[in-house]
């Protein structure tokens, strides 16, 4: 899928669904305001994969600075989507 013609709730469908499959979050716990570290509970490690996953599903360049602001995927999505859309 072309990554200009997606919506958020494409983009939100499409990150949930590789932390579930690359990571083995449990959807169950994936909501707007949960905690992003501490759900994923990710190591330095993780951290580059997920870099890895968001460039080659979305098409943009991932600053690791970016990641301090956010906490909540809500803030990680809001992210994804905004980087998205100024492509």
């Amino acid at each position: 899928m072309d990554t200009q013609q997606m919506n958020t709730t494409e983009v939100i469908n499409r990150i949930n669904g590789f932390l579930v499959a690359e990571f083995e979050v449990d959807e169950e716990k994936i909501s707007p305001e949960a905690d992003l570290k501490e759900t994923l509970d990710l190591d330095s490690l993780d951290y580059v994969d997920l870099v890895v996953e968001i460039e080659s599903n979305f098409g943009f360049k991932v600053n690791p600075e970016d990641f301090t602001n956010i906490s909540t995927f809500q803030q990680f999505y809001d992210y994804v989507i905004e980087k998205v859309e100024s492509k």
